[in-house]
């Protein structure tokens, strides 16, 4: 038996200003967006109407990004998780230029978390929603 990955879902609260982000930090291209229906979305993603979710797709290489927005009230508000918590933990990222990276995080309203730095090898950084993204160099 196997499977393959099709694609990660990452909440997200303003999908314009994510799009903005993961595009203009990382090189991630649009692939397709979609207003989803409520009636199935709701059901599958167990979220009560009204649902109002839009699913934007990105890509980099063969990894596919979904973005997905909850226009609607009641959604619940961001939380600090910790790495030890079970869950997805983080995405990781192969990068050119480390420093070049940091500084369009930085520049596109995310955050360089310094305090992780690992010289050269590797740091984490913030989505502008908090996301934790590892970022590697390509060439250490």
């Amino acid at each position: 038996m196997s499977g393959v990955v099709n694609h990660v879902g990452l909440c997200v609260s303003d999908l314009a200003r994510a799009r903005r982000f993961y595009e203009g930090a990382f090189g991630f291209a649009f692939r397709d967006e979609m207003e989803v229906p409520d009636r199935a979305c709701g059901r599958l993603l167990m979220v009560e109407p009204p649902v109002g979710l839009t699913a934007c797709y990105l890509v980099l290489g063969d990894f596919v990004l979904e973005l997905l927005h909850f226009e609607r009230d009641g959604n619940a508000p961001r939380r600090a998780r910790h790495f030890t918590e079970p869950g997805l933990t983080h995405l990781s990222l192969t990068v050119d230029d480390l420093e070049a990276a940091c500084g369009r995080v930085a520049d596109l309203g995310g955050e360089v978390l310094e305090e992780t730095r690992v010289g050269h090898r590797a740091i984490m950084v913030r989505d502008p929603d908090g996301q934790v993204i590892e970022l590697i160099p390509a060439a250490v």
